[in-house]
């Protein structure tokens, strides 16, 4: 009987397996079925268990793993010619599956590359026997933007060159595993994959659990620990150095951030004095020990090296010559990704390692050579073509690298006079099929060409490999789809074993000691960035308690001339808040600007407390074009006012109460006091609008409390007693200032123990001075001296703690 057409019990015929409707492109080798359309051995189990689900179910499944990515906001940056824009991660939902015992061998190889780097790196930036011997041209390292000259002879402070390394794997037609590529400078991924990992795990937990896959945690617990040893024996901390919010993964840096509780510091942050990295915090200038970057060397510190770079430290170059800081991986190592090299390194291997590459890379021409060159023109057909220099894989370039056989003949002989007029910029390298993993697609299981990403960390006893890594997945089945700024998808690689493995985590084991981080090592940015975050969300709601004071009364009356609510259009406008929109521009900002300082502080940030203000901000921007004025958006200002309370709740329940909780704090208290200090000014004024002291009560949601406080009808008097003077109402001025006199008496000391900070010594005055008054005293001018005063706060605040 053919295949689907077998009939079960009762004789309904039998719904074909997605094994059996699977169709492997033919010629080329696929990761889940061998050529005879039999799965391999790894995914033999996984493959029923996909087909006891069903289509319906996991497809259900896999909405699920995408919106916990969402829920995460895991993101990429892609860059196209619209500019830069965050692009949701785009996962494909079925794992790459790696038997433990291929897996091996895969480890040994890289683990040889690896060695094998180290050792090329020592030579270079050392005594240079390779180029001594001919071995490596000089000329082609001289001419590498990646050598850096200032590093020559500068021996790493922890003794080595590499310390987290990644390379790029293809499967070829013969079924070996070659290297495409290889990662020394700053190789990213690592967090994606863990992201990967808890996103499929979501949507396949009981698959995950019946399979023996090898976890992730050991790899990165391992390496976390080999950082903080680094640090302890040069006597300082360990900081993650990224290029900023706007680098295409930067939500991984702070992702490994958070996850591994290390810095994560930019240029900026840091500063060199007496030849040692130091960080800006809010208790003065604290050392690195080892810094863990994440931008590209060159750019480290304008100083030495590229002086146009805004995002390095001047001065880093010094410290690393004087061994003070290891920088992970050392500065100079990216000279290891030029492409050209690949075709040196089975000699090079042989040189320094008598043996072979256990891994293989693909074969490579670099076109300096008068017989490599005469190779690459007779064969060019079969070839890519590519800078020699470049550091990229063949499918990232961006029309830099062509395929021989796709040129017409007006190219390629454009192409042969460019080789035949500068050998030594370009590089030949063999033609590569990849091999197919599954990706689902409409019910289905269909075949795209995949690479394989693995990670090696060192340790004190050796490199570690990451078991699994992430797969980058076609979109389609062009092999330069799979590039994540061409639309390629990132797939989870699970490394199986026939028996239990051992339950990995990240969590110390009793036995296991540890030292609590000081709460004086918040670095300053991060520091004003959370006084920022906690004004423009105190801004945003008071903002929001004013329009929505406003549309109900225009709600009310119809009439938007009406004295007291031309009179709030008056008051709003100087503060960039303009009533043409029910929702206007200057809130929309306000919020939008929250989101930004959040953003600087990633890796300070709950995943919970950051899915809440994105909501916040979508929220007012779908208002924005659909809330009209009065009862509408009265109703969208409401809604407003119960999520910016449920993100105030989350950080203030769920945020430790160290130093950045109390620069939020502050920020929050100095915003509250300066609008009800303002708004009090404008609405108890003697020519205020009828019906302006009620509204002020609304706004600052007290109407209740001055029911029941007082058994009068309100008046300018009993208003300023309860919004200025009561020091048991939350939203009184004189309840913010005894709150910041307490948050600020707490910051750490500046100037030594036993001296108070000019700050401390304002906040202290003017709490005393506003303690004292009666509402008698307190006319118009007050409250806007009052409101200037504690604006002036944040200014000695800067001075003392942001500089």
């Amino acid at each position: 009987m053919a295949k689907g057409n077998q009939k079960r019990a009762g004789g309904r015929p039998r719904a074909q397996s997605l094994l059996e409707r699977y169709r492997p492109i033919e010629g080329v080798v696929d990761e889940m079925v061998d050529t005879s359309g039999k799965p391999r051995p790894a995914w033999r189990s996984f493959i029923d268990a996909l087909d006891e689900l069903g289509a319906e179910r996991l497809g259900q499944r896999f909405v699920r793993a995408d919106q916990y990515l969402r829920d995460a906001g895991v993101y990429y940056r892609v860059y196209d010619k619209a500019g830069a824009n965050e692009r949701e991660w785009p996962l494909a939902h079925v794992p790459l599956l790696i038997d433990e015992k291929e897996w091996a061998e895969i480890s040994a190889g890289l683990v040889q590359r690896a060695d094998l780097f180290e050792a090329i790196l020592a030579d270079i930036y050392g005594p240079n026997r390779l180029i001594g011997k001919g071995i490596a041209p000089a000329g082609l390292i001289a001419a590498s933007p990646e050598y850096l000259r200032p590093i020559a002879g500068v021996r790493p402070a922890s003794g080595h060159f590499l310390h987290m390394v990644a390379f790029e794997l293809g499967r070829g037609p013969d079924g070996r595993w070659w290297v495409l590529g290889d990662r020394t400078q700053a190789p990213s991924g690592a967090g994606f994959a863990l992201e990967n990992r808890v996103a499929t795990t979501r949507a396949l937990s009981d698959i995950y659990g019946e399979m023996h896959v090898h976890r992730l945690a050991g790899f990165f617990r391992r390496f976390r620990d080999a950082l903080n040893g680094m640090a302890r024996d040069s006597g300082g901390r360990v900081a993650i150095l990224t290029p900023g919010p706007l680098n295409e993964t930067y939500y991984e840096h702070a992702y490994i951030a958070r996850y591994l509780g290390i810095m994560l510091l930019e240029g900026e942050d840091l500063t060199v004095s007496g030849g040692r990295l130091m960080v800006r915090t809010v208790s003065g200038l604290m050392p690195i020990g080892v810094l863990w970057r994440r931008l590209d060397a060159a750019f480290a510190d304008p100083l030495e090296l590229r002086p146009e770079s805004q995002i390095g430290t001047p001065g880093l170059v010094e410290a690393i010559r004087r061994g003070t800081v290891s920088a992970v991986n050392a500065l100079g190592s990216g000279l290891m990704e030029t492409r050209a090299l690949l075709s040196f390194l089975p000699r090079i291997a042989r040189e320094l390692q008598a043996d072979d590459l256990k891994l293989p890379n693909i074969a490579t021409w670099w076109c300096g050579q008068e017989a490599e060159r005469a190779h690459v023109l007779a064969n060019i057909d079969r070839m890519v073509v590519g800078p020699a220099l470049s550091t990229r894989l063949a499918f990232e370039d961006d029309g830099a690298t062509r395929l021989g056989s796709s040129l017409s003949a007006g190219e390629r002989a454009e192409l042969v006079a460019r080789i035949e007029a500068d050998g030594a910029g370009f590089v030949g390298q063999e033609a590569v099929t990849l091999s197919t993993t599954p990706v689902f697609v409409e019910g289905l299981l269909e075949p795209r060409p995949a690479s394989l990403r693995v990670y090696l960390a060192r340790t004190p006893e050796g490199w570690t490999v990451m078991p699994g890594g992430f797969a980058r997945v076609g979109f389609s089945l062009d092999p330069t789809a799979i590039a994540m700024q061409r639309g390629g998808q990132a797939a989870d690689v699970w490394v199986v074993s026939d028996r239990p493995v051992e339950r990995e985590t990240l969590l110390p084991q009793e036995h296991d000691g540890f030292t609590r981080t000081m709460p004086g090592s918040l670095p300053s940015r991060a520091a004003e960035n959370l006084t920022w975050l906690g004004r423009y969300i105190e801004r945003s709601e008071d903002t929001v308690r004013v329009l929505r004071a406003y549309h109900v009364r225009l709600a009310e009356t119809s009439d938007p001339d009406m004295p007291l609510l031309a009179d709030i259009r008056d008051y709003l406008e100087p503060f960039g808040i303009e009533l043409e929109t029910a929702i206007p521009l200057g809130l929309i900002g306000t919020l939008d600007s929250a989101v930004y300082s959040a953003g600087q502080i990633r890796d300070r940030f709950s995943p919970d407390g950051w899915l809440a203000l994105k909501d916040l901000s979508k929220t007012i921007h779908k208002f924005a074009e659909t809330v009209a004025p009065g009862d509408d958006a009265t109703r969208a200002m409401t809604v407003m006012l119960r999520k910016l309370a449920g993100f105030s709740g989350l950080l203030h329940e769920n945020m430790y109460r160290f130093t950045g909780w109390r620069f939020l704090e502050i920020g929050r208290r100095l915003e509250r006091g300066i609008q009800i200090a303002r708004t009090l000014s404008r609405l108890t004024r003697n020519e205020a609008p009828e019906g302006a002291l009620d509204m002020m009560l609304e706004i600052g949601d007290s109407v209740m409390t001055h029911r029941r406080q007082y058994p009068v009808q309100a008046g300018r008097r009993t208003v300023i007693d309860l919004l200025a003077l009561d020091p048991l109402n939350p939203r009184s001025i004189l309840f913010q200032l005894e709150r910041l006199k307490a948050e600020i008496g707490m910051l750490p000391s500046i100037g030594g123990e036993g001296h108070m900070s000019p700050a401390a010594k304002e906040i202290l005055q003017l709490n005393t001075a506003l303690a004292v008054m009666e509402p008698s005293d307190m006319s118009a001018k007050v409250l806007d001296d009052l409101a200037r005063q504690i604006g002036d706060l944040y200014d000695s605040l800067s001075k003392a703690y942001f500089g």
